[in-house]
Protein backbone atom coordinates (compact mmCIF):
# COMPACT_ATOMS: atom_id res chain seq x y z
CA UNK A 1 0.00 0.00 0.00
CA UNK A 2 0.89 3.42 -0.83
CA UNK A 3 2.21 5.79 1.57
CA UNK A 4 0.17 9.15 2.00
CA UNK A 5 2.82 11.26 3.88
CA UNK A 6 2.60 13.65 0.62
CA UNK A 7 -1.38 13.55 0.97
CA UNK A 8 -2.06 14.61 4.73
CA UNK A 9 -1.91 17.92 5.23
CA UNK A 10 1.03 19.43 7.34
CA UNK A 11 -0.67 19.72 10.73
CA UNK A 12 -2.16 16.30 10.39
CA UNK A 13 0.99 14.87 9.91
CA UNK A 14 2.63 16.63 13.01
CA UNK A 15 -0.46 15.39 15.33
CA UNK A 16 -0.08 11.98 14.19
CA UNK A 17 4.01 12.11 14.76
CA UNK A 18 3.08 13.61 18.37
CA UNK A 19 0.48 10.89 19.20
CA UNK A 20 2.90 7.59 17.53
CA UNK A 21 6.20 9.36 19.35
CA UNK A 22 4.23 9.32 22.71
CA UNK A 23 2.62 5.99 22.15
CA UNK A 24 5.97 4.53 21.38
CA UNK A 25 7.52 6.23 24.26
CA UNK A 26 4.63 5.10 26.89
CA UNK A 27 2.47 2.24 24.85
CA UNK A 28 -0.58 0.58 26.34
CA UNK A 29 -0.34 -2.46 28.37
CA UNK A 30 0.16 -5.64 26.38
CA UNK A 31 0.80 -3.57 22.75
CA UNK A 32 4.48 -2.76 21.45
CA UNK A 33 4.74 0.03 19.07
CA UNK A 34 6.83 0.01 16.34
CA UNK A 35 7.11 3.60 14.25
CA UNK A 36 8.42 4.19 10.51
CA UNK A 37 11.25 6.52 10.45
CA UNK A 38 9.95 6.56 6.80
CA UNK A 39 6.36 6.65 6.38
CA UNK A 40 4.57 7.88 9.73
CA UNK A 41 0.87 7.08 8.13
CA UNK A 42 2.01 2.96 8.66
CA UNK A 43 2.16 2.17 12.05
CA UNK A 44 3.62 -1.34 13.05
CA UNK A 45 2.42 -2.68 16.37
CA UNK A 46 2.71 -6.62 18.36
CA UNK A 47 -0.32 -7.13 20.53
CA UNK A 48 -0.20 -9.79 23.11
CA UNK A 49 -2.65 -12.31 23.44
CA UNK A 50 -4.82 -11.96 26.44
CA UNK A 51 -4.80 -14.07 28.91
CA UNK A 52 -8.10 -16.66 29.52
CA UNK A 53 -8.41 -16.34 25.83
CA UNK A 54 -7.13 -19.07 23.50
CA UNK A 55 -4.72 -16.23 22.19
CA UNK A 56 -2.71 -16.21 25.24
CA UNK A 57 0.84 -16.60 24.56
CA UNK A 58 0.97 -15.39 21.36
CA UNK A 59 2.44 -12.07 20.15
CA UNK A 60 0.10 -10.60 16.88
CA UNK A 61 1.64 -8.57 14.51
CA UNK A 62 -0.56 -5.87 13.22
CA UNK A 63 -0.74 -2.30 11.17
CA UNK A 64 -2.47 0.29 11.06
CA UNK A 65 -2.65 2.17 7.60
CA UNK A 66 -3.74 6.25 7.65
CA UNK A 67 -5.85 7.07 4.59
CA UNK A 68 -5.34 10.25 2.44
CA UNK A 69 -8.80 11.41 4.60
CA UNK A 70 -7.59 10.77 8.13
CA UNK A 71 -9.17 11.97 10.88
CA UNK A 72 -12.47 12.07 8.92
CA UNK A 73 -12.04 8.92 7.85
CA UNK A 74 -11.25 6.00 10.35
CA UNK A 75 -7.41 3.96 9.49
CA UNK A 76 -7.53 0.64 8.07
CA UNK A 77 -6.41 -2.12 10.26
CA UNK A 78 -4.31 -5.32 9.35
CA UNK A 79 -3.63 -8.19 11.60
CA UNK A 80 -0.28 -9.85 9.58
CA UNK A 81 -0.54 -12.51 12.26
CA UNK A 82 -2.79 -15.30 10.88
CA UNK A 83 -5.33 -15.47 13.70
CA UNK A 84 -8.45 -17.42 13.77
CA UNK A 85 -10.97 -15.03 14.78
CA UNK A 86 -14.68 -13.96 13.87
CA UNK A 87 -13.46 -10.75 12.93
CA UNK A 88 -10.78 -10.86 11.17
CA UNK A 89 -10.61 -12.05 7.72
CA UNK A 90 -8.36 -14.51 5.64
CA UNK A 91 -6.18 -11.68 4.38
CA UNK A 92 -5.71 -10.12 8.03
CA UNK A 93 -8.75 -7.14 7.55
CA UNK A 94 -10.22 -6.18 10.77
CA UNK A 95 -14.14 -5.46 11.16
CA UNK A 96 -14.44 -3.46 14.50
CA UNK A 97 -17.39 -0.71 14.27
CA UNK A 98 -14.40 2.18 15.85
CA UNK A 99 -12.86 1.32 12.38
CA UNK A 100 -16.52 2.03 10.45
CA UNK A 101 -19.28 3.76 12.01
CA UNK A 102 -18.43 4.91 15.40
CA UNK A 103 -15.07 6.36 14.54
CA UNK A 104 -14.48 9.85 15.66
CA UNK A 105 -11.82 12.10 14.90
CA UNK A 106 -10.98 12.55 18.45
CA UNK A 107 -10.72 9.24 19.30
CA UNK A 108 -6.64 9.14 18.53
CA UNK A 109 -4.60 6.20 17.50
CA UNK A 110 -4.57 4.47 20.86
CA UNK A 111 -8.09 3.88 21.23
CA UNK A 112 -8.08 1.74 18.26
CA UNK A 113 -5.20 -0.22 19.52
CA UNK A 114 -7.21 -0.65 22.64
CA UNK A 115 -10.56 -1.66 20.88
CA UNK A 116 -8.51 -4.24 18.82
CA UNK A 117 -7.14 -5.67 21.51
CA UNK A 118 -10.20 -5.91 23.72
CA UNK A 119 -11.60 -7.85 20.70
CA UNK A 120 -9.47 -10.84 21.20
CA UNK A 121 -11.40 -11.21 24.65
CA UNK A 122 -15.00 -10.36 23.26
CA UNK A 123 -15.40 -11.12 19.79
CA UNK A 124 -18.77 -10.02 18.01
CA UNK A 125 -19.92 -12.94 15.66
CA UNK A 126 -22.67 -11.19 14.09
CA UNK A 127 -19.93 -8.87 12.19
CA UNK A 128 -18.18 -11.99 11.05
CA UNK A 129 -15.58 -11.62 8.39
CA UNK A 130 -14.57 -15.31 9.19
CA UNK A 131 -18.02 -16.67 8.91
CA UNK A 132 -16.30 -20.22 9.93
CA UNK A 133 -14.99 -18.95 12.89
CA UNK A 134 -18.29 -16.83 13.70
CA UNK A 135 -19.82 -19.94 13.26
CA UNK A 136 -18.28 -22.39 15.75
CA UNK A 137 -17.89 -19.49 18.50
CA UNK A 138 -22.05 -19.46 18.77
CA UNK A 139 -22.56 -23.12 18.02
CA UNK A 140 -19.54 -25.09 19.52
CA UNK A 141 -17.12 -23.22 21.60
CA UNK A 142 -14.87 -25.96 22.32
CA UNK A 143 -14.20 -26.47 18.52
CA UNK A 144 -13.71 -22.59 17.86
CA UNK A 145 -11.57 -22.60 21.11
CA UNK A 146 -9.16 -25.31 19.71
CA UNK A 147 -8.92 -24.10 16.45
CA UNK A 148 -7.94 -20.50 17.57
CA UNK A 149 -5.18 -22.50 20.17
CA UNK A 150 -4.09 -24.00 17.49
CA UNK A 151 -3.50 -21.57 15.13
CA UNK A 152 -1.90 -18.96 17.80
CA UNK A 153 0.78 -22.17 18.66
CA UNK A 154 1.46 -22.22 15.32
CA UNK A 155 1.90 -18.95 14.09
CA UNK A 156 2.21 -16.42 16.94
CA UNK A 157 4.26 -18.22 19.30
CA UNK A 158 7.35 -18.42 17.24
CA UNK A 159 7.99 -22.77 17.56
CA UNK A 160 11.92 -22.93 19.42
CA UNK A 161 13.24 -20.21 17.43
CA UNK A 162 13.93 -17.92 20.73
CA UNK A 163 14.52 -20.77 22.73
CA UNK A 164 17.92 -21.45 23.77
CA UNK A 165 19.87 -24.19 21.96
CA UNK A 166 20.48 -27.54 24.00
CA UNK A 167 24.77 -27.21 24.89
CA UNK A 168 24.30 -30.87 23.60
CA UNK A 169 22.92 -30.24 20.19
CA UNK A 170 25.60 -29.33 17.51
CA UNK A 171 29.09 -30.88 16.94
CA UNK A 172 30.95 -31.41 19.96
CA UNK A 173 34.42 -30.88 20.50
CA UNK A 174 36.49 -34.03 21.11
CA UNK A 175 36.83 -34.90 24.68
CA UNK A 176 40.95 -34.98 24.57
CA UNK A 177 40.86 -31.09 23.13
CA UNK A 178 41.39 -29.58 26.53
CA UNK A 179 43.90 -32.50 28.08
CA UNK A 180 47.15 -30.96 27.04
CA UNK A 181 49.10 -34.68 27.74
CA UNK A 182 45.85 -36.55 25.37
CA UNK A 183 46.53 -33.06 22.97
CA UNK A 184 50.10 -33.73 22.67
CA UNK A 185 49.92 -37.37 21.05
CA UNK A 186 50.70 -40.27 22.77
CA UNK A 187 54.35 -39.80 23.15
CA UNK A 188 53.51 -37.00 25.71
CA UNK A 189 51.21 -39.66 27.35
CA UNK A 190 54.22 -42.58 27.60
CA UNK A 191 56.44 -40.02 28.78
CA UNK A 192 55.81 -40.90 32.93
CA UNK A 193 55.50 -44.53 31.27
CA UNK A 194 58.99 -44.25 29.78
CA UNK A 195 60.89 -42.62 32.54
CA UNK A 196 59.03 -45.44 34.95
CA UNK A 197 60.57 -47.96 32.36
CA UNK A 198 63.70 -46.33 32.67
CA UNK A 199 64.13 -46.71 36.01
CA UNK A 200 63.00 -49.87 36.22
CA UNK A 201 65.87 -51.20 33.48
CA UNK A 202 68.54 -49.65 35.45
CA UNK A 203 67.52 -50.88 38.92
CA UNK A 204 67.35 -54.08 36.83
CA UNK A 205 71.18 -53.26 35.53
CA UNK A 206 72.76 -52.80 38.62
CA UNK A 207 70.94 -55.64 39.93
CA UNK A 208 72.16 -58.37 37.37
CA UNK A 209 75.83 -56.64 37.87
CA UNK A 210 75.86 -56.95 41.96
CA UNK A 211 74.75 -60.63 41.07
CA UNK A 212 77.52 -61.07 38.19
CA UNK A 213 79.95 -59.61 41.02
CA UNK A 214 78.93 -62.21 43.20
CA UNK A 215 79.40 -65.17 41.75
CA UNK A 216 82.34 -63.84 40.52
CA UNK A 217 83.45 -63.38 43.72
CA UNK A 218 82.48 -66.98 44.61
CA UNK A 219 84.29 -68.47 41.58
CA UNK A 220 87.80 -66.61 42.57
CA UNK A 221 87.09 -67.92 46.11
CA UNK A 222 86.77 -71.36 45.50
CA UNK A 223 89.49 -71.54 42.40
CA UNK A 224 91.97 -69.56 45.07
CA UNK A 225 90.99 -72.52 47.62
CA UNK A 226 92.21 -75.11 45.19
CA UNK A 227 95.86 -73.35 44.93
CA UNK A 228 95.90 -73.75 48.22
CA UNK A 229 94.70 -77.38 48.63
CA UNK A 230 97.61 -78.08 45.60
CA UNK A 231 100.09 -76.77 47.51
CA UNK A 232 99.18 -78.96 50.48
CA UNK A 233 100.07 -81.84 48.44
Amino acid sequence: MNSNVENLPPHVLRLVYKEVSALAADPPEGIKIYPSEEDITELHTAIEGPEGTPFAGGIFRMRLVLGKDFPAVPPKGYFLTKIFHPNVGHKGEICVNVLKRDWKAELGLKHVLLTIKCLLIHPNPESALNEEAGRLLLEDYAEYESRARLLTEIHAMGGTSGAPQDPNDGPQPKKHAGDPMKRAGPSAASVPAALGNGANGASTTTSNSNSNSSTNNVAGKKKADKKRALRRL
